[in-house]
């Protein structure tokens, strides 16, 4: 008689996370989730390390990705990047935007993708001090009347499509989660913000962050977005448990940042908000500085949060972008330090040096090193940030291209397209290719 084959799914909570722990790869990772519910939830996507974005080319398919644990580049062959220009990396997703200013959520890891509304005349005029607005389907700075070759001067080129409108575009959630996902988009230079709900909203609400500074980046913590300025004051500008139809901001006058912090980064950590920077001392007889890596943390449910050093962050590894604004910490697992920050580019890097570089600080010793250079810096750009790679679809064929003239949808719907696969071509590199 046949022995019954034995239920994997019945295995102990505890034995699953100590075996996920000591998955040596995202690859191990992604066939562990993949067997069934338990597994699945032994190892939460919090452990996954996440991969370092590099610059692309928008008149290419092809984007390129470095991993940290594997010291490895890859590449995947993702046509809807072509003719775009990345404005964000949020949730596993990036975040596209095209010269007509319209905006696409791409799953890179799945192919699939969400369309949000295109920027319009409102977010036009809040964006920039200039004047644009759109003609035949693109956008054109205007300086007075100006009519055929001298309107064609002043077409918005691609590139400078972040500089006018989307600087940055951040997700509470992901578009396929079967929740809620908020858009909420830092302006070009602007001390108003921008959001849509996914699938919902048919245009961007402008909303004032009431702060005196341009809005430098925004933060989802605690189901709550915040607005920072370009000198560390911080609003809440949207809230999730918010029950008013149009929001308003609660600037955060308490957390204003610690003096002589620079390069100020923030991220949620353990349901608190984490910032991390670098306290510079010069030293003016030789014209030379050092610096110190140093982490501060609150708790935004407090009745006057305030910031309070933190020297040691135990198990945890931090993962920081210069860029993009999305950084997030996890679980360290195996090939991954813990108590240290991986940062996606140096603090103080040599900008005629035309390769990318991470820099790794000691968290307790506050100590920095800027590790050999894994690349050749495209076109000369930074890396544009870390990315989590998110392998697993939510809502089937749910999301699908933005439609102007039909928005009622109470979700957002999914495009699906084929799945990347892994091909290994030799020890150094992994490459990607459509089946």
């Amino acid at each position: 008689m046949a022995q019954p084959l034995p239920d994997w799914s019945s295995m102990q909570k505890e034995l699953l996370e100590s075996i996920g722990k000591r998955l040596a790869s995202g690859h191990d990772v992604a066939s562990f989730r993949s067997a069934c519910s338990p597994w699945r939830a032994a190892v939460p996507f919090a452990t996954f390390g996440p991969l370092l974005l590099l610059p692309f080319d928008p008149d290419s398919d092809t984007v390129s990705f470095y991993c940290v644990s594997d010291k490895t580049a890859f590449s995947l062959t993702l046509p809807d990047v072509r003719g775009k220009v990345p404005c964000g990396s949020s949730c596993g997703w990036l975040v596209l935007m095209d010269e007509a200013a319209s905006v696409t959520l791409l799953n890179p890891f799945t192919g699939a993708r969400v369309g949000l509304p295109p920027a319009d005349d409102h977010v036009a005029a809040a964006s920039s001090w200039e004047c644009a607005s759109k003609v035949h389907g693109l956008w054109f700075l205007r300086s007075g009347n100006i009519s055929g070759n001298a309107l064609a001067a002043n077409a918005i080129k691609l590139e400078e499509m972040r500089s006018v409108f989307f600087h940055e575009i951040v997700l509470s959630a992901p578009p396929d989660a079967g929740r809620e996902c908020v858009a909420m988009a830092v302006l070009a230079s602007s001390t108003e913000v921008a959001f849509c709900r996914a699938g919902v909203d048919s245009a961007w609400t402008l909303l004032d962050t009431k702060l005196e500074c341009s809005v430098a980046s925004i933060v989802h913590c605690q189901d709550k977005f915040l607005a920072i300025d370009v000198t560390g004051e911080i609003s809440i500008v949207f809230s999730s448990n918010a029950t008013d139809a149009t929001p308003t901001a609660t600037p955060l006058p308490s957390l204003s940042p610690p003096s002589g912090l620079c390069h100020r980064s923030y991220l949620e950590s353990d349901g608190e908000l984490h910032m991390v920077g670098a306290m510079v001392s010069t030293f003016h007889d030789t014209q030379e500085f050092t610096y110190r890596t140093m982490i501060y943390k609150c708790n935004l449910l407090d009745r006057a949060p305030e910031w309070t050093r933190v020297k040691d962050v135990g198990d945890l590894t931090l993962f920081v972008s210069k860029n993009f604004s999305e950084s997030f910490s996890g679980t360290s697992v195996t090939k991954y330090k813990k108590n240290i920050i991986y940062f996606s580019e140096p603090l103080y890097g040599d900008p005629f040096d035309l390769a990318h570089r991470l820099e790794v600080a000691d968290i307790a010793a506050g100590t920095s090193k800027v590790k050999k250079p894994f690349s050749e810096k495209m076109l000369g750009s930074e890396a544009l940030g870390w990315i989590r790679p998110n392998l697993w679809k939510g809502v089937s064929g749910a999301i699908g291209k933005y439609d102007e003239k039909s928005q009622t949808e109470a979700s957002p719907k999914v495009t699906d397209a084929p799945e990347p696969a892994a091909e290994v071509k030799d020890a150094g590199a992994v490459q990607f290719k459509s089946t």
